[in-house]
Parts: C-alpha cells; sequence; structure tokens
C-alpha cells in the first residue's frame, strides 16, 4: 500500500525491491511496539494481568515464579506486538499476494484465540483463560479454515505445487498430496494442521524467561525469510535446486516486521523483563513462523529453525504424559520446560548442578538458536 502511494507522489521505484520494503517493515514495526509499549504496559499493571501456570510441574513453576517475581510480571504484551506487525506488514507489503493476506488473517485468528485467553484471565478472577479443549477447538478452526482455502485455491489456481511436501538433503525427492485424491488433501491438512498448531504452542510455552521467546523467533524468523527469498526465486530456487513457490518472496517483507516488532518487544522483555507476550502474542508469531515454512516448502526443515522452541515442546509434552501415565509422581527432567530447569536446578536430568542464570540460559538458547538456523540454510546447498 504505501510503496504504491511513494511511487504515485515521488516517482520512485526504489520500494519495489523486497529487501528494501522487508528493511523498512522492520524499522515500522519496530518504532511501533517501542512507541506503543510503554503505554500499554502501564495500563496492563493497572489492570494487574499477570503470568499463570498451568503444567504438569506448576506448582514448583509457581513457586519458581514467586521467588523470581516472574509472577508480577505482566502478560499480554503481545497485544501491542502484534499490532506492530500487522499495521507494518499492511504499510509495505503487497496485498495482492495470496500468501501475505493468509499470513495475516492466520496473525489475527490466532492472536484472537489467545486475546480471549488472556482477556478471561483479566477479567475472571481465578480463570486461568480458556480450557485445553477450547484452545485446541480455536486454534484448530482457525488454522484449519486457512488451510482449507489454500487447498481450494491451489487446486483452482494451478498452484498444486503448495501441496506437495519436500524433503530436505534428497535430491528431486518429493511427496505429492494430491496424487492420493481426497484422503491426500485430508493428509496434508492433518500435517499442515500439526506443524502450525504445533509451532504456536511451542513459542507459547517458551515465553516465560526475559528475552527467550522474542530473541528466538528474530533468529529463526531471519532464518525462514532468507528460505522465502530464495523460494520465490525461480533462478535461485533452479541454482540450489530447491522448489520454486510463485511469489513467495513476499513473505520476507512480513519476516522483517515480526523481526522488528519483536525487537521493539525485546526492549521491555529483557532482562529485567516489564512484561511477557502471553498467548495473544506467543501463538500467532509461532503460527506466522509455521505460515513461512508452508509457503516456503521447508516443514520438514522447520524443527531445525526452531530447534528451542522444539525443545521446550518436547520437554513439556513428555514431562506431562509421564506425570499423569505414572501416577502423578514421577518425571524425566528436573523441571520442564528445560529453560526453567537449568535455571533452578542446574541440569535438564539430574538436580544438583550448578545454576544457571537466567541471562546465561537465555543467551546460551539464543546460540543454540543461530546455530539451529545456520545449519538449516546450510541445507540449502546439501542435496
Amino acid at each position: 500500500m504505501l510503496p504504491e502511494i511513494l511511487r504515485e507522489l515521488f516517482g520512485v521505484s526504489l520500494f519495489d525491491y523486497i529487501s528494501v520494503r522487508m528493511a523498512f517493515a522492520a524499522m515500522t514495526a519496530f518504532l511501533l511496539a517501542l512507541i506503543s509499549g510503554a503505554p500499554v504496559i502501564r495500563w496492563l499493571r493497572a489492570n494487574r494481568v499477570q503470568e499463570t501456570t498451568g503444567q504438569a510441574d506448576s506448582v514448583e513453576l509457581a513457586k519458581h515464579a514467586e521467588e523470581t517475581g516472574k509472577d508480577k510480571t505482566t502478560t499480554m504484551g503481545g497485544s501491542f506486538l502484534i499490532c506492530s506487525l500487522v499495521v507494518s506488514v499492511l504499510l509495505w507489503a503487497r496485498l495482492d499476494n495470496l500468501h501475505v493476506v493468509f499470513g495475516v488473517v492466520l496473525t489475527a485468528g490466532l492472536a484472537a484465540v489467545g486475546f480471549v485467553d488472556d482477556f478471561k484471565k483479566l477479567t475472571i478472577p481465578g480463570c486461568n483463560g480458556l480450557s485445553r479443549r477450547a484452545k485446541y477447538v480455536g486454534l484448530s478452526a482457525v488454522v484449519l479454515g486457512v488451510l482449507s482455502v489454500l487447498v481450494w485455491w491451489a487446486e483452482v489456481h494451478g498452484r498444486s505445487g503448495l501441496l506437495v511436501l519436500h524433503p530436505p538433503i534428497f535430491k528431486n525427492a518429493s511427496f505429492d498430496f494430491l496424487a492420493y485424491g481426497s484422503v491426500g488433501i485430508a493428509a496434508f491438512l492433518l500435517f499442515e494442521w500439526f506443524v502450525i498448531v504445533g509451532t504456536a504452542n511451542a513459542v507459547n510455552i517458551t515465553d516465560g524467561m526475559d528475552g527467550l521467546a522474542a530473541g528466538c523467533t528474530i533468529i529463526s524468523v531471519l532464518a525462514l525469510s532468507i528460505f522465502c527469498y530464495v523460494t520465490g526465486r525461480a533462478d535461485w530456487a533452479g541454482y540450489l535446486n530447491i522448489p520454486h513457490v510463485r511469489e513467495a518472496s513476499e513473505m520476507a517483507v512480513v519476516g522483517g516486521a515480526m523481526i522488528g516488532a519483536c525487537m521493539g518487544f525485546l526492549w521491555y522483555n529483557a532482562y529485567p523483563a516489564k512484561v511477557f507476550m502471553g498467548d495473544s502474542g506467543s501463538l500467532p508469531l509461532g503460527g506466522v513462523m509455521a505460515w513461512m515454512a508452508v509457503v516456503s516448502k521447508q516443514e520438514l526443515v522447520l524443527p531445525l529453525i526452531a530447534i528451542v522452541f522444539v525443545l521446550d515442546l518436547l520437554s513439556s509434552l513428555l514431562q506431562t504424559q509421564v506425570y499423569v501415565l505414572t501416577g502423578r509422581g514421577k518425571r524425566i527432567f528436573t523441571l520442564a520446560p528445560i529453560h526453567h530447569g537449568l535455571e533452578r536446578h542446574g541440569g535438564i536430568f539430574t538436580k544438583g548442578g550448578e545454576r544457571w542464570h537466567e541471562v546465561t540460559v537465555v543467551v546460551r538458547f539464543w546460540i543454540l538458536s543461530a546455530i539451529g538456523a545456520m545449519a538449516s540454510l546450510a541445507l540449502l546447498k546439501i542435496r
């Protein structure tokens, strides 16, 4: 929208370049988050919007939160983060690009589910938000709605390549869901639902330590932006022997807006944090990360790109399942998600080690995230 206006007013074609619009989208989102963050945080504090826990280790996490003061840290900061992201995308991205439109719809839908969850915590005393079932119903409705429209659009407009899965490393290997008819389409919807909902929940679980989720998101989205840009370029995709997806490069502008919005949020979320994302921020961020992987056909590489989020999600799921199946007695990890175990007990599987300071945990997990991102980019040439 804004590039067209600037071209008409000044005859400048500079903003036709995706790299330029990506940079301006990042700067715009950063400034919007930075400016809006302070008043939003003041309002959240005035209304006592604070963190809650609801996992297998909820009692110990609650005690840990009380000891470290996290129970007094405001949440729902994703409200200004996501608003900054969406406004920046609407200003700098091409709104005639269906990948971008689907991404914005997905962002708004997941943010709405997260907002309802956070709002219930705010308005109903003692309420932990939406029940797990209600939250998954809401997430599934949004995700499957977007994916269903994608399938219809791909079939109508001859974009069946969007419904093909491309494993990394193996040259010319692919799996065409459409080749199996209705069963294949159902399998595609189920697989992509798992990717998007799983990533959204992974980011949500990681949001709980100062700067961890935002910093790792910046690193992962930067890698995904590169994947989207390269995938959308026929010449580069051909050279690297990766799938070419028309107009996928425009998602790099969305990635730039995400990076900028997370940087603005990180200004307030850095240690000692003044605010956490809450579901209204973490769910849409994770969902859009997964959507970028879907568009660039890197779903199978996403666990490496988002390695920190995946480790936190798996540790929480395994801890909960073992805790329930053994009669609420045994645990695999000292504390889940594992970043809390390193901070509180100095180890992932055993207690008694030297405790990691929160900043140490965050920075080392940033490093791990960067290693995962670089390793994923290296796969571009391993064919």
